[in-house]
């Protein structure tokens, strides 16, 4: 029987693309999306997905949930993830106790396994590659709530008999990607041939591409191991200037791309790069698409994004 599956935050790059690919793979959805949120409309209108709009603080009214023959949980919404709202503790907090609130929702829809989705930021700056034993020494407000949640969440899911599982994702581009991020933004620019600004660009970053991100996920619901915390990436880095120029000639921008013009931020993490050698051996999982092919996706993306 096919999968039933809950995704929380489902209007990211992440959520969207494993919203298709669950379709694709024959699953029906329940996508928990925020009220009045304007990305909702992006949400596939398909008879194998339901729509209930909640907000987190809405997890823990129930009789919003009527259907409840339901087998995986995949937790994405987040508050508070970009600028100065990534140090809002009070805010962070929330998500803490919100992300506690969907695991009992999990287990009031009857899941088996609940699925979280955390960051690197869980990490702090490190060296070499992030494993599941990589010590943890998160330094902003969002990486310290994240960590809780993955560890009050493990907690909470095993004593209600629920398969428990962490995600850490690096750094993820792709379509229907928020215009914050650092290649969104760059993107958008750049196809409009307009002057953009970077750091050095020195950081040795692990991109992966949105629906391999997706599969991830997917083949980590299917192959589950309760107990086990992944670091999702492609599990190669290359040095950020060496993807902003692939961005520059797959956009044909011939605008100056200003590396250096910028400061390296406070506490800036230098080195990010996933092993993910457990998560291929315990799911199969072997990212498909590489950097370029994943940007000219976007692009394309992007295009009929904007004419649409």
């Amino acid at each position: 029987m096919a999968e039933r599956v809950v995704i929380t935050g489902p209007t990211g790059a992440i959520g969207m693309a494993l919203i298709y690919k669950c379709l694709e793979e024959g699953c029906e959805v329940l996508a928990i999306c925020h009220p009045g949120s304007a990305r909702n409309q992006y949400i596939p209108q398909n008879p194998k997905v339901t729509i209930i709009e909640a907000d987190m603080d809405d997890y823990r009214k129930l009789d919003l949930f009527k259907d409840r023959d339901y087998n995986i949980f995949y937790h994405l919404a987040w508050n508070g993830t970009f600028g100065a709202e990534r140090n809002n503790m009070l805010m962070q907090i929330k998500n803490i106790e919100n992300s506690l609130h969907s695991v009992k929702l999990a287990a009031y829809l009857g899941c088996e396994t609940y699925i979280g989705v955390g960051s690197q930021a869980e990490y702090g700056r490190t060296e070499g590659m992030l494993k599941e034993d990589t010590p943890t020494f998160p330094e902003t407000g969002y990486g310290i709530a994240k960590l809780c949640a993955c560890r009050t969440t493990r907690e909470v899911s095993q004593s209600l008999g629920m398969r428990h599982v962490w995600v850490r994702v690096l750094s993820v581009y792709g379509p229907y990607d928020r215009g914050e991020t650092m290649i969104s933004s760059a993107l958008t620019r750049m196809m409009a041939n307009e002057e953009t600004a970077f750091t050095p660009g020195e950081q040795l970053w692990d991109y992966l591409y949105s629906e391999d991100a997706a599969d991830a996920l997917f083949q980590i619901g299917r192959h589950p191991v309760s107990g086990k915390t992944y670091c999702l990436g492609s599990g190669h880095a290359q040095k950020l200037k060496e993807y902003i120029h692939q961005m520059q000639e797959e956009t044909g921008c011939r605008a100056e791309v200003k590396l250096g013009a910028m400061e390296y931020a406070p506490n800036q993490v230098m080195h990010l790069c996933a092993d993910i050698s457990e998560l291929t051996k315990d799911t199969g999982f072997v990212p498909q698409t590489d950097f370029r092919t994943g940007i000219r996706k976007t692009i394309e993306w992007k295009k009929q994004h904007e004419k649409n």
